[in-house]
C-alpha cells in the first residue's frame, strides 16, 4: 500500500449529478473546468463522461466511439486486456444486440485531474434492459434484467486511452435463468490453468502481511488502511472502526449488506475461498463535497481457490479480480459503498485447465 498514490479531484470544477435524469444534467450551461485539447462544448470531465455514454448508448450513436476512444486503447475487464478502439466498437454492438432496449442511469461520477488535460473518471451505472437477442452467455431468452457497472476512464485530449470495466455478470445470467457454472465451464474450456508464482500471495517471503497505517486523516489514507487491515491482514473485527453501524454496502448478485455483522460475514465468505490472496490497490480517487465525500478505489486480489467459502468447493486454481468499489463517507465512516467484480469470471477462472486435468 506504501506505493499508492491518492488523487483528488476539486469538485468545485464540475456540475455533479446529484442524482439528476439525463435531460435535467442538460441543463447545466455554466462552464469551469479547463479541458484542453477536448471539445468546446463539453464544461467539465463529468459532463465529457456523462453526454458520450449516454450518445453511443442511449442514441445507440455508436460511431461516437471512434470520436472519443483512442485508436490503441487498452481495455481492461475480468483478468483479461484487449487492445484497440474496433474492439469497444464489437462489444458496444453485441451488448445492444442482445439487450437492444438497454437504459443507464448514471449513479455517480468520481474524478481527477492526474495532471493538466490528463484526467481518470469512475462512472457507476445501474443498466436496465431486455434481452432480445444472442449474447455470449446463450440464445435470447427474453426476460428484463438490471445490473450494475463501474467504468473507470484515463482520458486526454478527448479520447479515452484505457478504460477498466468492470459489470456484475454473474447477477445478469443468474436473472437470464442460466447455470452459471455451467456456462463458466463453456468458456474456460480448452483454456490451461494460470500459473501460480506463490502459494500465499498476501505474504512476501516468510514474513507476515505488511501492516500499513494511515498517514493522516484523510479519507484516502484511511481507506488504505482499511483495505490492508481486512484483505491482506485478515482483521476483520477493524470493518467496526470504519464503516457506520447501519452501513450499507451493494455487492454483486444484488446482495444489500446492512450492518457490521453482514458486511463482516460477506467479506469472510470471500475471503474464506481465497484465504492466502493478496488485495492489491491500483488507485483510489477521492472527490470532497459539501458534507459529503465520495470515493472511488480500483483494486486486484489474487490468490489460490484453496477454501471452502463464496466461491464453493476448492480447486487450487490461482484467480485473479479486478474491482472497483466506491464509497460515501460522512463524518469519517463509510455509510454505503458499492463493490463490482466479475463472478462470472470468476468461476471461468476456476474451470481453466479443466481437460487438462481430467
Amino acid at each position: 500500500m506504501k506505493d499508492v498514490k491518492i488523487y483528488y479531484g476539486d469538485a468545485s470544477q464540475v456540475n455533479t449529478l446529484a442524482h439528476k435524469s439525463y435531460s435535467e444534467f442538460l441543463q447545466h450551461t455554466e462552464k469551469r473546468q479547463e479541458l484542453p485539447g477536448f471539445d468546446e462544448e463539453y464544461l467539465d470531465i463529468v459532463d465529457y463522461i456523462i453526454k458520450i455514454t449516454h450518445r453511443i448508448w442511449e442514441e445507440k450513436g455508436i460511431g461516437v466511439i471512434y470520436d472519443t476512444y483512442a485508436n490503441n486503447c487498452l481495455v481492461h475487464t475480468g483478468d483479461c486486456v484487449s487492445t484497440g478502439v474496433s474492439g469497444v466498437v464489437s462489444g458496444t454492438l453485441a451488448t445492444l444486440h442482445a439487450f437492444p432496449d438497454r437504459r443507464l442511469m448514471a449513479e455517480d461520477v468520481v474524478w481527477s485531474e492526474d495532471s493538466p488535460g490528463r484526467f481518470l473518471s469512475s462512472h457507476r451505472i445501474l443498466s436496465t434492459g431486455t434481452n432480445l437477442g444472442d449474447s455470449s452467455f446463450g440464445p435470447a431468452t427474453g426476460k428484463r434484467v438490471y445490473f450494475r457497472t463501474i467504468a473507470d476512464c484515463a482520458c486526454a485530449n478527448n479520447r479515452i486511452y484505457e478504460e477498466w470495466l468492470v459489470r456484475d455478470n454473474l447477477w445478469i445470467v443468474q436473472q437470464l435463468g442460466m447455470d452459471a457454472d455451467a456456462l463458466a465451464r463453456a468458456m474456460a474450456a480448452g483454456q490451461p490453468a494460470k500459473k501460480s508464482i506463490g502459494r500465499d500471495e498476501c505474504m512476501e517471503g516468510q514474513f507476515i502481511p505488511q501492516v500499513y497505517r494511515a498517514k493522516d486523516d484523510t479519507p484516502g489514507q484511511r481507506l488504505l488502511e482499511l483495505l490492508n487491515e481486512v484483505y491482506n491482514r485478515k482483521m476483520i473485527n477493524r470493518i467496526c472502526d470504519f464503516y457506520a453501524e447501519n452501513a450499507v454496502v451493494h455487492t454483486i448478485c444484488n446482495r444489500d449488506l446492512m450492518g457490521h455483522d453482514e458486511i463482516q460475514g460477506a467479506v469472510v465468505s470471500l475471503l474464506a475461498s481465497f484465504p492466502n490472496a493478496r488485495l492489491i490497490v491500483d488507485r483510489v480517487t477521492v472527490n470532497e463535497r459539501e458534507g459529503v465525500t465520495c470515493a472511488s478505489v480500483r483494486w486486484n486480489l489474487r490468490g489460490l481457490h484453496e477454501g471452502l467459502g463464496q466461491f464453493g468447493a476448492p480447486t487450487g486454481k490461482l484467480v485473479e479480480i479486478l474491482g472497483i468499489t466506491q464509497y460515501r463517507i460522512e463524518d469519517g465512516k463509510i455509510v454505503e459503498a458499492w463493490e463490482i467484480y466479475d463472478g462470472l469470471d470468476v468461476l471461468r477462472q476456476l474451470h481453466l485447465g479443466d481437460a487438462q486435468d481430467a
